[in-house]
């Protein structure tokens, strides 16, 4: 990846759960954290993946026949992937008569990337919108992100970084002067736990974190911080967990963040794991009910931030 180009999974356009407003937002491929929970897995990887949608296959072998590595095998359960062979060159998806085939990871340029999205600008406005650069991570692509954040600025639009803060620090100072809104992932306080669930300490997030939060104070009025938290079952949704940021917040952020979200868990993404060929841990973890989610945010409000900011976000399970 360059400062011209990068890789991307997709847009999401229309999106309201990525910052104010209506807004479009720019997935990019590859992480510097493997979350045991991942929503996303598509984006972790950095370079690009075929994925297999099995309803869709006629079982006809063309994949088979024109993967140049040899890295597809086929019989009567499906369709298999050698993924340390594949290299997700395109060749079988480009050519299967029924698009069974996928590849996950796009190379864009930031001139037509640019344009591309400013071509929603009337959604935006509108709305008081803007555009988003979410993953994967961001930052593990700092130099893309930071010429395409600064191309859309420079057009007159509002953008915002949703971030694990598991970068270089001075990859987000580059970024920040080009965006008004962070939206900051926040899993774990617990580094032991961190490191157990994410495959990273949390130092440098907590060390990153710090530094946005002085931004925000130094640009007040010009730059919002949103936390983020998952609700894990098990894992971030505890007692002790939200107990714990909620006082680190209040003790090294307090009066910065105006918004703190409680994400709820979904488990939608388990057919994604199946279509790259991959197990999740999760596929069997029930959405939380309402009452369950309810208690974790007294738990958050209770924790010495402003209860006003602390806000639970996406379904809970049916009482039915």
């Amino acid at each position: 990846m360059t400062a011209e180009s990068g890789l991307i999974v997709n847009i999401q356009r229309l999106s309201t759960e990525d910052g104010p407003g209506i807004r479009s937002t720019v997935f990019f491929k590859a992480c510097s954290l493997s979350c045991r929970w991942c929503q996303n897995p598509e984006a972790i990887s950095a370079r690009p993946e075929v994925q297999w949608f099995h309803a869709r296959c006629l079982g006809c072998g063309t994949c088979v026949a024109s993967c140049p590595d040899g890295a597809i095998t086929a019989d009567e359960s499906g369709v298999t992937i050698d993924r340390e062979r594949c290299n997700g060159c395109g060749a079988c998806s480009s050519r299967c008569p029924a698009n069974a085939l996928e590849t996950v990871g796009k190379r864009v340029n930031v001139r037509q990337l640019t344009e591309d999205l400013t071509k929603d600008r009337a959604f935006y406005e509108q709305s008081g919108g803007g555009v988003t650069l979410s993953g994967g991570e961001p930052l593990a692509q700092p130099d893309f992100a930071a010429n395409l954040v600064g191309n859309l600025r420079k057009a007159g639009m509002d953008t915002a970084l949703d971030t694990c803060g598991m970068a270089a620090p001075a990859a987000i100072a580059r970024l920040l002067p080009d965006v008004s809104l962070v939206l900051y992932d926040f899993k774990l306080i617990d580094p032991v736990r961190h490191l157990a669930f994410t495959g990273q300490s949390n130092e440098l997030v907590l060390e990153n974190f710090a530094s946005v939060v002085e931004a925000a104070r130094r640009r007040a009025g010009k730059l919002s911080v949103w936390v983020r938290t998952p609700l894990v079952p098990g894992a971030t949704a505890t007692a002790e967990n939200l107990s714990g940021i909620g006082r680190y917040l209040a003790d090294t952020a307090l009066g910065a963040v105006e918004r703190w979200e409680l994400c709820a868990f979904n488990n939608l993404c388990r057919d994604k794991y199946r279509r790259l060929g991959k197990s999740w841990e999760y596929s069997e973890t029930p959405l939380m009910s309402g009452a369950e989610l309810d208690e974790l945010a007294e738990y958050a409000r209770a924790s010495g931030v402003d209860p006003r900011i602390v806000s639970v976000t996406g379904a809970a399970r049916s009482s039915g």
